[in-house]
């Protein structure tokens, strides 16, 4: 259709001044606006799909009234890069999850396994991520967590710690890095990795750990944790005590000698 027809049969009161303006960049780079000047699409659409057209991109992929202008911005990205975009060509995934989607294929990862509707764009990032750093994703496909406790999975797993000892959505993501930290400091932390601790006590646990106490006084879920506190600080005031005792027997000995 030529130009002065299609604007001739254009009714102009039907658009806002945004998509006008698409309308005539579009015209004045002699692209077939024909395609998106139709008051359905909003000006950012009409966005996506011109510039589609000025790259010679298959817009069909894309020029359609169900996906969004970010749907559609993530659909032109990957095939402006020349990716399979029938991957994730489907309005049941948002922006952030195409997005995903799209930089595992630019890393040629097996996007298979993510490629998924039901997984929120976060999970999706966390496992192209695990691809990525040849990790262990399979903790994000058989539970389901919040992005607080993927955060402190994805930490241990980097972190090359023995993430099974708190990868349970039992944990919340306070006592997963209590946790963390007690592996981390290589301590016995199976005293405390139990969800019936909260993380204020399992701090005061793993504190006492790492003073080399017998945590196992006051590692009870039904004490509260300023009682626990409370008998930690004594156990190292006692200990300390005992320390001060044995040095001076020492020099005592010393003497006699």
């Amino acid at each position: 259709m030529k130009q002065e027809e299609l604007l001739r049969e254009l009714n102009f009161e039907l658009f806002s001044e945004g998509q006008i303006v698409q309308i005539f960049e579009g015209l004045k780079k002699d692209l077939d606006v024909s395609i998106y000047a139709k008051k359905e699409y909003n000006s950012s659409q009409m966005l996506q799909i011109r510039i589609g057209l000025e790259k010679n991109l298959n817009i069909s992929q894309y020029a359609k009234f169900e996906y969004n202008e970010r749907q559609m911005a993530e659909i032109r990205e990957g095939l402006e890069k020349g990716l399979d975009v029938s991957v994730y060509v489907d309005s049941e995934y948002s922006n952030n999850q195409m997005k995903e989607i799209r930089l595992g294929l630019e890393k040629n990862l097996d996007v298979s396994i993510y490629a998924n509707p039901d997984f929120d764009y976060y999970k999706m990032e966390k496992i192209r991520k695990c691809l990525e750093k040849n990790l262990d994703y399979s903790f994000f496909l058989k539970q389901s967590f919040d992005n607080l406790q993927m955060d402190k999975i994805s930490e241990g797993l980097e972190e090359n710690l023995d993430v099974l000892l708190y990868a349970d959505p039992k944990f919340n993501w306070r006592q997963m890095d209590e946790i963390m930290i007690g592996l981390e400091k290589g301590l016995d932390v199976s005293i405390y990795a139990n969800p019936d601790f909260n993380y204020y006590k399992m701090a005061e646990i793993r504190r006492g750990l790492e003073k080399n106490l017998d945590v196992s006084i006051y590692a009870k879920p039904e004490m509260d944790s300023d009682k626990m506190k409370l008998i930690k600080n004594y156990l190292i005031e006692l200990k300390k005590q005992k320390e001060r005792k044995n040095k001076n027997e020492q020099f005592r000995n010393i003497e006699r000698t």
